[in-house]
């Protein structure tokens, strides 16, 4: 009887599984649980945060069939931790291979934390007949909340990852093409391969009439399709003064819906003090929405969803407002471009430093609002049917999860 090889993946850099966080998390999780070939053995890294309980004595523990191997790195290492931690992770990961003779066992990091000792790292999956696959995830050197210092170590993170790394898996067409023409090895290598993120696709199974949904709605004073709504983390590089800023100048008639973790968060305070939002009757923080199906709805039943992300590759928040809202507004930068194509409407900030904005055709978000006012209900839904023509065809988990085990079980 013929006996396949089993392909070992060794997944480091998300905080573990369950997913709690997003992002990378949510990634993994969607990756190991909707599993395609039989031959393909995942191992994620877990970062300890006092909840892995059901973990034996060397760490372990199965979700959903997944192996999860715990791993606590010091808390008084502070920033330092999260490099600690995947290293930690690796050198558990390594063991592992040696322990129980792992044929050719791929190790998948993302992000680029550990840059500057990925070259160390290399050599050690290689001494074991192993594959580095890295995902850089957007470019967060990029990213405001980091302060210069840290911002100045991801970049050169960044490059040792694209020097080192045995393939470079980036999850946006954008991404892909800044690596290759930032570090031209990449692309000499044909080491660089586009994989996009993916998203779910199901309706929400709530009616107008579910007393869920209208106890919402009668909370924050809203009603369907008359709102435009923004999702997302309550960061500044999300352009919320900008969004909120020209939401308040524009005529618009309907409300503006946000569903952020602000509570607690000193940017609400700055926002406050930037915008006066409060004097707006129209802005409408309302919290965060943690009932999936409640914010599928509120997703569908939105007038028209604002995506003003700058900084990033695919972002899920962008995938979820295709698939559900009909009419998106994005933020004209070249990563929205890669996913949304001609399904949405583009709008600019002006004076923004970034080459990617196509300044002369897309209006600022005021008039863009305004001009989504006048759409008709058809004219929306023609936006719409593009969109979900777009997420179904390009990013669906069952696309992106057999795009993965290809390349994790391509034999070399």
């Amino acid at each position: 009887m013929l006996v396949h090889m089993q392909h070992h993946v060794f997944i480091i850099g998300s905080r573990g599984l369950p997913a709690k966080y997003g992002g990378f998390e949510t990634f993994v999780e969607n990756l190991v649980t909707r599993r395609q070939r039989e031959d393909v053995v995942y191992h994620v890294a877990c970062l300890d945060d006092g909840s892995y309980t059901q973990a034996d004595e060397r760490g372990h523990f199965s979700f959903q069939g997944v192996d999860c191997f715990v791993v606590n790195p010091a808390r008084w290492l502070g920033p330092a931790r999260v490099i600690a931690y995947d290293m930690m992770a690796l050198d558990h990961a390594l063991a592992m291979v040696r322990r129980e003779n792992i044929l050719k066992p791929v190790f998948c990091i993302l992000g680029n934390t550990i840059g500057p000792l990925v070259g160390g790292i290399t050599k050690r999956v290689h001494d074991v007949n192993g594959r580095l696959f890295v995902n850089p995830d957007g470019l967060e050197f990029k990213r405001s909340k980091w302060p210069k210092p840290v911002r100045a170590y991801l970049k050169y993170a960044e490059k040792c990852m694209a020097k080192h790394a045995d393939v470079i898996v980036s999850d946006n067409e954008g991404i892909q093409e800044y690596m290759e023409r930032t570090y031209p090895e990449v692309k000499a290598s044909q080491k660089s391969i586009f994989i996009a993120y993916g998203t779910d696709t199901a309706a929400s199974t709530l009616t107008a009439g579910d007393q869920k949904v209208r106890s919402w709605y009668a909370q924050h004073d809203v009603k369907e399709e008359e709102y435009y709504l923004i999702v997302g983390r309550f960061v500044p590089e999300n352009n919320y003064e900008t969004m909120i800023r020209e939401f308040m100048a524009s005529k618009t008639k309907r409300d503006l819906v946000i569903i952020t973790n602000y509570e607690g968060n000193a940017f609400f305070e700055q926002l406050r003090t930037a915008t006066h939002f409060d004097e707006d009757p129209r802005v409408k923080f309302v919290g965060t929405v943690y009932d999936r199906d409640l914010l599928t709805y509120i997703r569908e039943n939105a007038f028209a969803y604002l995506h003003g992300h700058s900084v990033g590759g695919t972002n899920p928040g962008l995938l979820e407002a295709l698939s559900y809202t009909d009419l998106n507004l994005v933020l004209d930068v070249a990563f929205n471009h890669s996913v949304a194509r001609d399904a949405c409407m583009y709008w600019k900030i002006p004076h923004m430093d970034d080459a990617s904005q196509t300044a002369e055709s897309s209006p600022a978000l005021a008039d863009a609002i305004e001009q989504a006012d006048e759409l008709t209900r058809v004219e929306r839904q023609t936006y719409g049917a593009q969109a979900k023509y777009i997420i179904a065809r390009d990013y669906t988990w069952e696309k992106i999860v057999g795009q993965y085990e290809e390349i994790f079980t391509y034999e070399r």
